[in-house]
């Protein structure tokens, strides 16, 4: 088991946030995946980065403004479609963590927390994943609807203000940029867990030791 967040999979090798992608870090046996959630217009959990499909599809539009089966016929590369949460979480099922990035920008998607929620618990993997997002009024919404599940708060930055939230809503993860990752940091950070986002590097983040690093170049630990 490599110990590591594979970031929408191996994504250097496959087209990202696709099938193909997420089970190529499951072949390598990375112990996590990541991946982004987004809400389609009618309401389903779509796994894509971008509040859009122009980059990574042969269509154009807003993920917000395109009901599921219309992403759905688009070609996400070499033939890959947009999966959905929930086929991406049964994949996964028994086989590695998932951290699932909602991708929520103020009111973008409303009810996406509780979409989110209900495919978790439809899926029976409630015990095998983790909630992050970088909108942190999104991860208070998912602690008012469950009190179990885990949560992360991701950072764009280094503030010592996302500690007092982390322990108001027993948030057990920490994202960070990796250059953030200081003596201080980790000084402050009381009981949560910290991953360290270097993309395309193995090298270590100095002297800290973060439980895990995000990385999309999974070669590198092979």
């Amino acid at each position: 088991m490599i110990p590591g967040l594979a970031h929408r999979g191996y994504p250097k090798k496959y087209p990202e946030n696709t099938m193909a992608s997420f089970q190529a870090a499951l072949d390598l046996a990375f112990s996590h995946l990541e991946l982004d959630v987004q809400l389609s217009k009618d309401g389903v959990p779509v796994v894509i980065h971008d509040t859009t499909v122009n980059r990574t599809t042969n269509g154009k539009g807003r993920v917000a403004d395109l009901t599921f089966e219309e992403p759905r016929r688009l070609d996400a590369g070499g033939g890959q479609r947009i999966p959905t949460l929930e086929e991406v979480l049964l994949l996964a099922k028994g086989k590695a963590r998932v951290d699932i990035e909602l991708k929520q920008s103020g009111n973008l998607y409303p009810g996406l927390e509780q979409k989110v929620l209900d495919t978790i618990r439809s899926c029976g993997v409630q015990d095998q994943v983790f909630v992050t997002s970088f909108d942190h009024y999104s991860i208070i919404r998912m602690r008012e609807l469950s009190e179990s599940v885990d949560l992360g708060l991701v950072l764009y930055g280094a503030t010592p203000s996302v500690f007092p939230l982390a322990g108001q809503i027993r948030a057990r993860y920490v994202s960070v940029k990796s250059i953030y990752l200081t003596d201080e940091f980790v000084r402050r950070r009381g009981a949560a867990r910290y991953t360290a986002y270097r993309l395309d590097d193995r090298r270590p983040a100095g002297d800290a030791r973060p439980e895990g690093a995000i990385s999309r170049r999974l070669d590198l630990y092979q």
